[in-house]
């Protein structure tokens, strides 16, 4: 699974977080992907990127985020 920037993700427990970026420890260089939650006080967050993608068993969807697409406010019209 790859990570999109400017994408929105599901957790899945439920909650929409937008990705912001994916950046790089400047030491270990491990990447970390940066996200925006979508409720509340739309805090910032970061988490390593193999557990942002990481699998997830008896649950509703197999990643811990997989990509959520928005309906368009158009389309509701």
């Amino acid at each position: 699974m790859e990570v999109e920037i400017h994408k929105v993700y599901r957790h899945f427990k439920g909650d929409l977080y937008l990705v912001e970026d994916i950046a790089t420890h400047s030491e270990t260089l491990e990447r970390y992907v940066v996200y925006r939650a979508l409720y509340g006080e739309n805090r910032l967050w970061v988490r390593p990127y193999d557990m942002f993608t990481a699998e997830v068993t008896g649950k509703s969807q197999t990643h811990r985020f997989e990509r959520y697409d928005l309906p368009s406010a158009k389309e509701n019209r």
